[in-house]
């Protein structure tokens, strides 16, 4: 199976910085000398505190795991109350794909940011993955599964899609497979030839 990777920081994984430029609303709780390029309306060479800007999370995340906070997060519309009730009232329904193509990476970085709601966030991305798993495997073992169901899945469900797919493709190859004889393995064979050895010197 393809994904293996730890949902943790990994310096080598694509979808890892894929998922970490995702957008964050952030507010700097002090001035920052030099930064202020990150403010494409500002001509000022520093950000000045309270300057509120919408930074890749990888950013804030570092900004935030310092001993003094150099900036606040906001929870992004995705994650907020409105969208975690939708998604509470029927998972299954709704297109991850549009919401964020790396909705469940996304949600588990920022869920464990600190933020008032990060408990809430978590709890919503274990519910939202528990209804909406045996749909992606029913689709995927379904040989008449409309492949454009995949669009609406996100980066998660996509490859848990194919991979199912994949494995049920095999499966049925094989079960078609009527030519081939099932046979035991070596080891079991040269097991039963020693017995039988051990038993002819009895």
């Amino acid at each position: 199976m393809k994904y293996l990777r730890p949902l943790t920081p990994n310096y080598f994984s694509i979808d890892d910085i894929f998922a970490t430029q995702e957008r964050l609303p952030c507010k700097f709780l002090v001035p920052v000398h030099r930064l202020g390029f990150l403010d494409p309306s500002s001509e000022n060479e520093d950000l000045a505190e309270g300057t509120s800007l919408e930074l890749p999370l990888w950013l804030p995340r570092s900004l935030t795991a310092q001993r003094r906070h150099l900036v606040t997060i906001d929870i992004p519309k995705v994650f907020k109350e409105a969208y975690r009730e939708i998604l509470k009232a029927d998972a299954s329904v709704v297109d991850l794909h549009k919401l964020s193509i790396y909705f469940y990476d996304f949600g588990i970085y920022l869920s464990k940011m600190g933020h008032r709601e990060s408990a809430a966030i978590a709890a919503t991305l274990t519910q939202t993955f528990k209804e909406r798993f045996r749909q992606v495997m029913d689709w995927a073992h379904n040989s008449g599964t409309d492949p454009t169901v995949a669009q609406g899945l996100d980066n998660l469900e996509r490859i848990l899609f194919q991979e199912g797919h994949a494995t049920r493709v095999q499966l049925d190859a094989w079960l078609n497979d009527g030519s081939r004889k099932i046979t035991a393995a070596d080891m079991v064979i040269n097991h039963k030839k020693r017995k039988r050895a051990a038993l002819d010197d009895l």
